[in-house]
C-alpha cells in the first residue's frame, strides 16, 4: 500500500467516525445533520477540519461542568414549579405560558414593584449609566460583550474609576474576544490600578488547544449592568459609540435599552454573579430582598439567561412561546434573523391566523452571511401575510419583540441560531402596557425609517441572487 492509498484509507476512516458523531449528537435538527454530512463528504479534509472547529457546541468539559455547578448554586433560590398565583390572576391566561417557559430556564419568577424607562438613544444610555455609577454607594457590576475605548467606552471607564476611588465595589466583566481591544489597552490597567476588579469571560488562550477542547466562537454576548442591587439595564447596546468604529460603514448602530429600578435588578445580579464566578472563581454575597416585592404588581418582569450550558433550545422556546401567544399584534425587531423551522412556521401560522405580524430587519447588515440567509425566508413569510420592513437609517441593532401592546421581550438575544445555541444571552420579559406602549412606539419609529419588502420585489430577484440566498440558508445549521 502506497502512502497515498494509506492517506485515503485514514481519511475515510476518520470521515466515517465523524459522520457517526454527526448522527449521534443529541439535540441536532435533521437539516443540520444533512448539512454537515454534505460538507464532510463534499469537501474532503476541509469539511472535517470545519466540523472539528464548529461542528459541536462545546466550551470544554471543565468549563461546562463548572458552569453547571455555578448555575445550580446561584439559582437554587428558585424552587417553585408553577407561576405564583397572584401573578397568574393578573396575567391573561393566553400569556401565562410566556412566563412559565421563561421560568423553566433559570427558575426566576416574575417579580413586581419595578419601573422601566426606555432610553432615548445610545448616548442617553451611556449618560444615564454614568449618572447611576456616580450615585452608587455599595457596588457597580458591569458586563459587556463589546467594550471599545472610544468616547462612550471611556466615559464608563472614568465613572468606574471615580466609583472605586470613593470606596464603591466595582466589578467589570467582558467577553475575551469581543472586548479584546479594551483588555489590551492602557485603560484596562487604569481601572485595575484604581481598584476596579476586572475579568474576562471565555478566554481563548492557545487557539489550537482551544479548537481541541472547545469552540472559539462560543461567546458571552450578555449586557448586564447592576448598581446597588436596585438599578439595572437591559437591552442590545454594547459599551461603544453609535458610530461603532470597527464597523463604522454601517453606522449609526441603533439600539434600544431600558433602565429598570426594582427587584428585577436582583435577578440580573444573580446572572452577573454566575458569570463572574465562572470567570474568577470568586463568590460574593447577594441581598435576597426579592420576596417582599412579589405582590407589588407594577411592571412584573422576569430575567432569562440562556447559553450553551443552560437548557437546550431555551431561547428558541421563549421566542416560540411569545409568537404563539400573540392574539392581535406581533412586532419583531432584530438585526440577525435566521430562525429555525419551528419559529419560521410559528410566524407564518400567526399571520395566517389573523395576527398582524411585522418583522423589521436592517437593510444593510454587517454580516453578509446573515443578510443572505434572512432573505431566503422572505417569500414564505410574505406569502403567509407577514409584513417585512428593512431599516435604512443605519444598522438596526435593537432586539425587541412585543405582543398585543402588553408584553415585551428585550435584551441581547437575536432571532438566529447563534443566540439559540451558541452564545450566552440575557433578556427580560415584562408585562406592562405603559412601558410596552413606549417600546411599540419606538418600533414604529424604526418602521417609519424602513422600506417594505413586498412579494413583487422578491419575485423580481435574479435567479443567481435567489440561489445565493438559499444556499447560505441551507448552510445555516452549519454556520
Amino acid at each position: 500500500m502506497t502512502w497515498t492509498e494509506f492517506g485515503i484509507v485514514v481519511h475515510y476512516a476518520v470521515a466515517l467516525y465523524v459522520l457517526g458523531r454527526v448522527m449521534l449528537r443529541p439535540h441536532r435538527e435533521p437539516a443540520s445533520r444533512v448539512a454537515w454530512m454534505l460538507l464532510i463528504l463534499g469537501l474532503p479534509i476541509i469539511g472535517l477540519l470545519i466540523y472539528f472547529m464548529f461542528g459541536e457546541t462545546n466550551i470544554g468539559f471543565k468549563r461546562a461542568e463548572r458552569m453547571r455547578q455555578i448555575t445550580k448554586s446561584t439559582f437554587q433560590m428558585a424552587t417553585t414549579n408553577q407561576l405564583n398565583e397572584s401573578f397568574a390572576m393578573e396575567f391573561p391566561a393566553s400569556y401565562q405560558p410566556v412566563f412559565r417557559i421563561s421560568q423553566s430556564v433559570n427558575g426566576f419568577m416574575p417579580v413586581g414593584g419595578n419601573h422601566g424607562e426606555l432610553l432615548a438613544d445610545s448616548e442617553a444610555m451611556i449618560d444615564a449609566l454614568v449618572v447611576d455609577m456616580d450615585a452608587a454607594r455599595e457596588h457597580v457590576h458591569v458586563l459587556f460583550y463589546i467594550w471599545l475605548a472610544d468616547g462612550s467606552g471611556l466615559k464608563v471607564v472614568a465613572a468606574l474609576i471615580r466609583a472605586a476611588q470613593r470606596g464603591v465595589v466595582c466589578r467589570v466583566l467582558v467577553d475575551a474576544l469581543g472586548s479584546r481591544s479594551l483588555i489590551a489597552s492602557k485603560h484596562w490597567q487604569r481601572m485595575q490600578d484604581a481598584g476596579v476588579s476586572t475579568a474576562y469571560a471565555l478566554p481563548i488562550g492557545n487557539p489550537f488547544m482551544r479548537l481541541i477542547f472547545g469552540r472559539i466562537d462560543l461567546r458571552n454576548h450578555r449586557k448586564i449592568m447592576v448598581i446597588d442591587n436596585f438599578v439595572t439595564y437591559c437591552g442590545s447596546q454594547n459599551c461603544a459609540d453609535a458610530a461603532f468604529a470597527p464597523k463604522a460603514k454601517y453606522a449609526p448602530w441603533v439600539d434600544a435599552v431600558v433602565r429598570f429600578t426594582g427587584p428585577i435588578a436582583l435577578q440580573n445580579q444573580r446572572l452577573f454573579a454566575s458569570d463572574w464566578q465562572a470567570a474568577t472563581h470568586e463568590q460574593f454575597d447577594l441581598l435576597n430582598s426579592q420576596d417582599e416585592s412579589l405582590n407589588r404588581l407594577s411592571c412584573p418582569a422576569q430575567v432569562i439567561g440562556t447559553g450553551p450550558t443552560e437548557r437546550h433550545s431555551a431561547m428558541a422556546d421563549v421566542f416560540l412561546t411569545l409568537i404563539t401567544s400573540a392574539r392581535h399584534h406581533l412586532i419583531v425587531t432584530t438585526p440577525y434573523f435566521v430562525p429555525n423551522e419551528s419559529i419560521l412556521n410559528a410566524l407564518c401560522v400567526a399571520a395566517r391566523s389573523g395576527v398582524d405580524v411585522c418583522v423589521n430587519l436592517p437593510k444593510n447588515n454587517d454580516s453578509w452571511v446573515v443578510a443572505a440567509a434572512s432573505r431566503s425566508y422572505y417569500r414564505a413569510l410574505i406569502e403567509a401575510g407577514v409584513r417585512i420592513f428593512e431599516y435604512t437609517g443605519g444598522l438596526l441593532h435593537a432586539k425587541l419583540l412585543t405582543i398585543d401592546g402588553k408584553i415585551t421581550l428585550l435584551g441581547s438575544a437575536n432571532m438566529d441560531r447563534r443566540s439559540f445555541d451558541l452564545n450566552y444571552e440575557n433578556n427580560i420579559v415584562l408585562y406592562d402596557e405603559t412601558l410596552t406602549h413606549s417600546i411599540v412606539q419606538r418600533q414604529h419609529s424604526y418602521i417609519s425609517s424602513s422600506v417594505r419588502v413586498d412579494l413583487d420585489e422578491v419575485e423580481a430577484w435574479r435567479q443567481s441572487k435567489l440561489l445565493w440566498y438559499n444556499t447560505v440558508a441551507t448552510l445555516g445549521p452549519v454556520l
